[in-house]
């Protein structure tokens, strides 16, 4: 899938798109460069128990990502200590392919929360870009445990107002 112009979709995500996402978060390189995971990103039944809870939440905002007719990621809206914050999962597959920055560009539109804060690890270049290309700021930069590196490092805080 090397052309640009393909169509994506969003839809909320359901438990049935749970074992394909869990899936895509087993991949080392993608782990390494999402860094803040689950401790145990492993555990398909904690991943489940976990992500169905959230399906539930009303403060979260869960969407799948479709390309074609394939999961190509998810893409959500949670609230962290006061701030509404964006999280993201692209498949390795559909790295570089623009998915995310469409995705994400889609999700503001269905999103109304701001300001929006994202937090991406400092060598997660590709994460960076795609915040950027979607009219976010750096604003700083915090430390913070890493437990897909099993260390502390420094992550930027990205916002967006409008």
């Amino acid at each position: 899938m090397k052309d640009r112009n393909y169509k994506i979709e969003l839809r909320p995500t359901t438990v049935d798109d749970l074992g394909t996402l869990f899936q895509f978060q087993l991949d080392a390189e993608a782990n390494h460069l999402a860094a803040f995971t689950s401790k145990d990103f492993a555990n398909k039944d904690a991943y489940l128990v976990k992500y169905t809870r959230l399906l539930n939440d009303p403060t979260v905002n869960n969407q799948t990502i479709i390309v074609g007719t394939v999961i190509a990621g998810s893409i959500a809206k949670f609230i962290m200590e006061g701030n509404t914050e964006i999280t993201y999962w692209i498949d390795k597959e559909f790295w570089g392919k623009g998915v995310a920055t469409k995705a994400l560009k889609e999700f503001l539109t269905l999103e109304p929360a701001r300001p929006i804060f994202g937090r991406v690890a400092f060598d997660n270049f590709g994460s960076q870009k795609v915040l950027e290309n979607c009219g976010f700021l750096r604003i700083g930069t915090d430390k913070g445990f890493a437990n897909a590196r099993q260390m502390e490092i420094e992550e930027f805080i990205y916002r967006l107002d409008a």
